[in-house]
């Protein structure tokens, strides 16, 4: 392939073969324009071959207080030393033959004269030059000439080379200017209503979209707006496109950058970046900056290693000067993400920085059937899709899953070659989304199923005797990711507040499937791992954080996600001992709960295992129909998810011959358009001859008139 001129010139190859150039020509222009080398020798040696005759001729030339004798051999000798010319230097030099010879003498008479003499007496011609009149700047230029042309090479290949890394914006001089460009307003098109689920924060925002759009009314009330707006909350919310929505609304330019962006390998770059950032917002105020991830950047101060050199903290103190500093913000709005506020420097947080906090939580039941309905506008969904369904089936679910559940069901629907979304994709696209793609081809013995069966039936019968606040959904034994089997059970509205008795029946429906393994079976196995550690985690929530024990009583002894950042605990041995005991408690009073309501519901126990090896999959109405009649309800459905997949062979195949469709509907189209476009040819064609002909007959009535 061939390098387009650009590139080449980009290449460090180009700057070096360039430098070469310049010094051989800055060589040849000291030579004299000559390009023949000259053998260095010493006084004495010049004395010895001038006795011995070998020179033809020389010349002698006053230089700063030295005579410079330059001259020719009768025969040519060999170089066995380089010149010092600077081609050499870079050639580093080589043996040839040469005739031409250069010293230097000193500059009193007896020297000169000896010279002279002894030139006479051998019959050879000397001839004296007067002094070069150019000679002190020739020497200078000749020493810093050379530094110079190295000089200017170099910032050519800093200021040139840009590599593979993201062109212009990684060069060496750029490397403290801000990454984040502005978006132009005419481009955005996010808007309020394409944001669902969040009312109450956009009502929040509001008032900043309307200081963007009328500063004045703000200002001749004597009202200041708050100059930063924090939005936090668990990934997927909807935070960078709340953002977005804000920019759009109020149409001035948007300056999106990552807390990452600003911290570089080079001390004072992320200050420098930021003070870049601010003056180029300034220059098109009013305008928003969006950091996103803010606390990479804005952690509290003190922590770090590098104690207060640390480049995060440089960063962090130009941060809180550009927002709230002598300059002031003057018409430019910080808005900040991110999903632990409580890591950051209080310095950041308080009133006249981001003096507006926005907590964009999970969405509510309304909520996520406001997302469902937005994401769903450009997929054709089948008559029997409720979305408000949908919606009370996925508490939990944030607006990035919601997302993703109606993508995962259209390439369920397109993988079946449907042309519209059911609510059995909808369903297989929810379980997908939960626990992975069905793993039907994975091979498992008659003992592994009953034992999955009845962990399961466990799960279910206790969710079906417990549901007061949560309902059982589905139950089913084909393996999906690394469970052979699982239970889904869901509260019946969203819970924003938990009682105990609610985390005591979870905790009760988590060690059912211990339970009935120990009771049917008398043996114990590795399935009921992930239980036990979700029953230890809610026990742990409701001693250390919740308060929900006698024993230590209403003391919060952990945070929340405390351990996952590398916090110890901040309590005695003897208290984390007390803890142990009380969580063990917990779980051993569930589990004898447990015990007691299979023993009880043992016949319906065993009637919904046997069901589960039967159909392997079981819904709402048909566990609530075992459990209360003890029979299967006459019309079931089929779970899309469940049914029998295909191997790879066959599913490569089917996308073959689906594709082969495709081309030939294409080539149908193209077929039909072309006829089309021919058939108006044809009638624009046979219309122009009827006009031709109605002019000629006109022009033959006009003639006859005459």
């Amino acid at each position: 392939m061939n390098k387009s001129p650009k590139k080449f010139r980009n290449n460090i190859f180009f700057y070096i073969i360039a430098a070469i150039i310049i010094l051989a020509g800055f060589n040849w222009f000291f030579n004299g324009g000559s390009s023949k080398s000259v053998k260095n020798v010493s006084y004495s040696e010049f004395i010895t071959q001038l006795n011995d005759n070998s020179i033809d001729k020389f010349s002698m030339q006053p230089v700063n207080g030295a005579y410079t004798v330059s001259g020719t051999y009768k025969t040519s000798q060999t170089n066995q030393t380089s010149n010092n010319s600077m081609l050499s230097i870079l050639t580093g030099g080589q043996n040839s033959s040469t005739q031409n010879f250069s010293t230097t003498i000193l500059a009193n008479d007896n020297t000169v004269k000896q010279v002279t003499e002894l030139a006479q007496n051998k019959k050879v011609n000397v001839s004296m030059d007067g002094e070069p009149q150019t000679g002190l700047w020739l020497t200078l230029l000749g020493s810093f000439l050379p530094i110079i042309i190295i000089a200017i090479v170099f910032f050519m290949m800093m200021g040139g080379a840009r590599g593979g890394q993201g062109g212009g914006g990684n060069r060496m001089m750029n490397v403290g200017r801000s990454k984040a460009k502005p978006e132009d307003p005419t481009k955005n098109k996010i808007r309020f209503s394409d944001v669902a689920g969040a009312e109450e924060e956009k009502q929040e925002l509001v008032e900043v979209v309307e200081f963007l759009k009328q500063p004045k009314r703000f200002a001749s009330l004597g009202a200041r707006i708050p100059s930063g707006v924090l939005l936090e909350g668990p990934p997927g919310t909807g935070k960078t496109l709340l953002a977005k929505a804000v920019a759009g609304e109020a149409k001035v330019p948007f300056y999106s950058i990552s807390g990452s962006d600003f911290v570089e390998m080079f001390v004072g770059v992320g200050a420098s970046r930021v003070r870049d950032l601010f003056e180029n917002a300034k220059k098109s105020a009013p305008a928003i900056i969006f950091i996103d991830e803010i606390d990479a950047v804005g952690r509290q101060r003190g922590a770090g290693m590098g104690g207060g050199n640390d480049e995060r903290e440089q960063t962090l103190n130009q941060l809180l000067v550009e927002m709230d500093g002598f300059t002031g913000t003057e018409g430019v709005i910080v808005m900040a993400a991110t999903n632990r506020s409580d890591v950051l420097d209080p310095a950041l947080l308080r009133p006249g920085r981001f003096d507006r906090k926005v907590l964009v939580g999970r969405p509510d039941v309304k909520g996520r059937e406001a997302i469902l309905k937005v994401h769903a506008k450009n997929k054709p969904l089948a008559e029997d899709v409720d979305l408000k369904l949908v919606a009370r089936q996925t508490p939990g679910f944030v607006g990035a899953d919601l997302e993703n559940l109606l993508n995962e069901a259209a390439l369920v629907a397109a993988r079946r070659n449907d042309t519209k979304i059911t609510s059995l994709d909808i369903d297989e696209a929810e379980d997908r989304v939960i626990a992975g793609p069905a793993k039907r081809d994975r091979k498992t013995s008659e003992k592994y199923r009953q034992i999955v069966a009845y962990h399961e039936a466990g799960h279910a019968l206790i969710g079906l005797v417990l549901s007061d606040s949560r309902t059982v959904r589905k139950v089913t034994i084909v393996p999906r990711g690394r469970a052979g089997g699982y239970a889904i059970t869901l509260p019946k509205e969203d819970q924003f507040l938990l009682s105990k008795k609610d985390l005591e029946e979870q905790i009760v429906g988590l060690m059912g499937g211990r339970t009935a393994e120990e009771l049917i079976f008398d043996s114990l196995s590795s399935g009921a791992s992930n239980d036990f550690e979700q029953a230890t985690q809610i026990a742990r929530t409701m001693v250390t954080q919740y308060g929900m024990s006698d024993v230590l009583g209403t003391v919060a002894l952990e945070q929340e996600g405390q351990a996952a950042y590398g916090q110890g605990p901040s309590y005695s041995q003897d208290t984390a001992a007390k803890i142990d005991q009380e969580v063990r408690r917990i779980i051993n009073e569930a589990h004898t709960r447990a015990t007691e309501i299979i023993k009880e519901y043992h016949k319906q126990h065993d009637l919904i295992a046997k069901a589960l090896l039967e159909y392997e999959t079981l819904n709402e109405k048909q566990i609530l129909s075992l459990f209360e009649e003890g029979k299967m309800p006459e019309e079931s459905t089929e779970f899309p998810s469940e049914k029998d997949t295909a191997d790879y062979k066959e599913s490569k195949q089917a996308a073959d011959q689906r594709e082969k469709q495709s081309e030939a509907k294409n080539a149908e189209e193209i077929s039909d358009q072309e006829k089309s476009e021919k058939d108006i040819e044809k009638e624009v064609t046979s219309s122009k001859k009827d006009v031709d002909s109605d002019t000629i007959t006109n022009d033959d009535n006009n003639r006859d008139d005459k």
